[in-house]
C-alpha cells in the first residue's frame, strides 16, 4: 500500500507520515531540501558547509521537534547495528549504529539519508525502531535485526508491529550491478545493469518475517530532486536529509 509524506508548514522543511501522529501517538517523517526562502537544508555532519550553519540547521530541527529531551544519531557504516537509547538527554551520536529501537517516549530516533531507504517500526504505545536500509544493510538483514530488538524490546509479534518504508531512490532511478542483486537474493544470470527497488524488497521480507501491517512511500529522492538529497543523481555531491521517528512526551 502507497502512503505518501505530506508536508508540514513551517520554516523547517518537514514531510510527515500523515495519520501516524494520531492513531498510533508518535511523529514520523524526513526532512526536505530546502528551508523557507530557498536555501539548502543540508542536515549531513561531514558537509562542506561551515560547522555553524550546519549545527543552527540541526538546532532549527530540534526546536520543530516539540515533546523530546533526547535526538539520537548514529554515524551509519551502511552496516546492521541496531541499538536501544531508552534514557538520554540532549544529542547523543553514536560511531557505527545504523539503526535504533526505543521503548520510552522523549527520544526522537533519527538517521540521514539521501536514497536509502528509512524503515519506521511502531509497535503502539510499547515501542518503535528506525533503520537505515541501503542495499548493503537489507542484504545484511537489519529489517530482521531490527524487527528482533523491538519485539525482544516491547514483546510484541512481528503481525503486532506496523512498518512504513519511508523517501527513498526508486526502482527506476536505482541502477545496479549483479552483485547488489545477488546480495539482496535476487538471481542475475547476465552482468546488467539491473534496477532494484528496495521499497519492494524490504517488503517483501518484512511478508516473510510475518509482518501484515506496510506501507510504502513513492516520492523517489532521484525523481522528485527538487523535494529531496539524492547521493545517486548529484554524482554523491549532494546532501543529507534526516528521517525521524519518536514518541512525543505528554504535554
Amino acid at each position: 500500500m502507497t502512503l505518501r509524506e505530506s508536508p508540514v508548514a513551517g520554516p523547517v522543511p518537514l514531510y510527515e507520515v500523515p495519520g501516524w501522529r494520531d492513531r498510533y501517538g508518535v511523529v514520523a517523517g524526513i526532512t526536505g531540501r530546502s528551508e523557507a526562502g530557498g536555501g539548502s537544508f543540508d542536515l549531513g555532519l561531514w558537509n562542506a558547509s561551515p560547522v555553524g550553519e550546519t549545527m543552527s540547521r540541526w538546532r532549527a530541527f530540534r526546536r520543530a521537534m516539540q515533546g523530546f529531551h533526547a535526538v539520537v544519531l548514529g554515524n551509519q557504516v551502511h552496516g546492521v547495528e541496531v541499538m536501544t537509547v531508552d534514557a538520554a538527554v540532549g544529542w547523543v551520536q553514536v560511531e557505527g549504529i545504523d539503526g535504533w529501537t526505543t521503548s520510552a517516549p522523549g527520544m526522537l530516533l533519527t538517521v540521514t539519508v539521501a536514497d536509502c531507504v528509512p524503515v519506521y517500526l511502531v509497535v503502539p504505545g510499547r515501542g518503535i525502531a528506525l533503520l537505515h536500509a541501503g542495499w548493503r544493510g537489507t542484504a545484511g538483514g537489519i529489517l530482521h535485526r531490527g524487527v528482533s530488538r523491538l519485539s525482544g524490546a516491547t514483546g510484541a509479534s512481528p503481525r503486532e508491529m506496523i512498518m512504513h518504508c519511508g523517501v527513498g531512490i526508486c526502482g527506476e532511478c536505482y541502477e545496479v550491478g549483479s552483485e547488489v542483486m545477488e546480495g539482496c537474493g535476487y538471481p542475475s544470470e547476465r552482468p546488467g545493469p539491473f534496477h532494484l527497488d528496495l521499497r519492494s524488497r524490504l517488503a517483501e521480507e518484512a511478508l516473510a518475517l510475518g509482518l501484515e501491517t506496510m506501507t510504502s512511500s513513492d516520492w523517489c529522492s532521484a525523481h522528485d530532486h527538487d523535494r529531496f538529497f539524492s547521493h545517486r543523481r548529484s554524482g554523491g555531491t549532494d546532501g543529507r536529509m534526516v528521517a525521524y521517528l519518536g514518541m512525543p512526551l505528554a504535554h
